[in-house]
């Protein structure tokens, strides 16, 4: 986010080939999809960290990408902020259907999240282990299908070694 450009100013950055009256509408769109609706005028620096990763979230989605990569986007948030946005990400996704690249080294955000878990190897990285993930969204943590998936993945990244 540009700390210079409000939250509309931002969504509307990326959005070349459109009328400004169009860019304004799509990015007012984008901005009541994650919750930020009234705040349109705000700059990031008026944002709660909440607020700001959902603004960030829009400006990702509002050029529709074909493939939304997202790199450790909740790391920074406490515990609480994280589960709150993972379930507005899959809220948002079951609205606009992206595909989206999730990198993350927490193995509950990629149960929550992921329909497929790819395990990689250490450098030179590549692909470990594939898990499907096959339990129905929305995911309860601490049901034992997903713990039981949890001590896998954590077993094959050879963290969990109990039997």
């Amino acid at each position: 986010m540009f700390p210079w450009l409000t939250v509309r100013e931002n969504l509307m950055f990326g959005l070349n080939g459109h009328a400004r009256v169009g860019k304004q509408d799509l990015a007012d769109h984008y901005a009541a999809i994650v919750g930020l609706k009234g705040f349109e005028k705000s700059y990031p620096h008026e944002l709660s960290g909440g607020m700001l990763k959902r603004a960030e979230l829009a400006r990702a989605l509002v050029v529709k990408p074909e493939i939304l990569y997202m790199d450790e986007p909740f790391s920074a948030l406490d515990a609480l902020m994280n589960l709150r946005m993972r379930n507005e990400l899959l809220r948002i996704l079951a609205e606009e259907r992206h595909t989206v690249l999730l990198i993350t080294h927490d193995v509950e955000e990629a149960i929550h999240l992921a329909d497929r878990i790819l395990v990689l190897s250490p450098r030179p990285a590549k692909i470990q282990s594939t898990f499907e993930v096959t339990i129905a969204h929305p995911r309860k943590l601490t049901s034992p299908e997903v713990q039981d998936l949890r001590v896998e993945i954590l077993r094959e990244l050879g963290v969990d070694r109990s039997e």
